[in-house]
């Protein structure tokens, strides 16, 4: 199985369009305020226009009730609703059934007691990600470019299909994909020149990065 790769957080025409051109599996939007890479509904609609049939448009909120999450659905039509707030396990199954979209539920790791939970989100979610727990006082979720212990899912036996994120660069991506095992790779601050201002040759660098990865593996 090829590696996927997502590109998340993109907010331009030039950006997205870079991602799609050099290959990205996943194209993701943010839909939080708080962040720098958060996107408001008509931007969505554009940019999805753009991405339709290239490319899996993976739309991200954190604890978005129903309502905000009724809008986005309709505004971008997303192939995936990926959750990256505190949805429990019951809120991850509720989301999935009114929305009949595939979900990935985004996880912190810290240490071998965060993936306690593992169990039951992979038992309502499509997917997993795997990213770096936000410092204590963070404003957002997310690693925030951080990169977590890799070793604690080494030996992680999951039938779900999962992806790896927090802190991913050109220089550490293999390294990421060699001990984790993941079948996909998430970035977004290891392709800025600032935080949420994307750069289309690190992300080109940083798709071909992973798939000289993917052939490593193959052979």
């Amino acid at each position: 199985m090829s590696l996927l790769v997502k590109i998340c957080g993109l907010s331009t025409h030039e950006t997205l369009d870079a991602a799609l051109a050099a290959g990205a599996d996943m194209v993701g939007f943010v839909f939080f305020p708080p962040s720098p890479r958060h996107i408001g509904l008509e931007t969505a609609r554009e940019l999805g226009k753009q991405a339709k049939g290239r490319a899996l448009k993976v739309a991200l909120s954190v604890d978005a009730d129903d309502a905000t999450l009724e809008n986005i659905v309709e505004t971008l039509r997303p192939d995936l609703l990926q959750l990256h707030g505190k949805e429990t396990t019951a809120r991850v199954r509720d989301i999935k059934a009114k929305f009949g979209l595939p979900v990935m539920k985004a996880l912190p790791v810290e240490t071998s007691a965060d993936l306690a939970v593992l169990p039951g989100y992979a038992g309502v979610a499509d997917r997993i990600l795997f990213d770096a727990r936000p410092p204590k006082g963070a404003t957002r979720p997310g690693g925030l470019g951080a990169v977590f212990d890799w070793t604690l899912l080494a030996k992680l036996e999951l039938e779900l299909p999962y992806l790896v994120s927090g802190g991913l660069t050109i220089d550490n991506v293999a390294e990421a994909v060699r001990v984790t095992r993941a079948g996909g790779v998430d970035v977004s601050s290891g392709v800025e020149s600032a935080p949420g201002i994307k750069d289309p040759e690190m992300i080109r660098n940083f798709i071909r990065a992973a798939r000289a990865t993917e052939e490593l593996m193959v052979r």
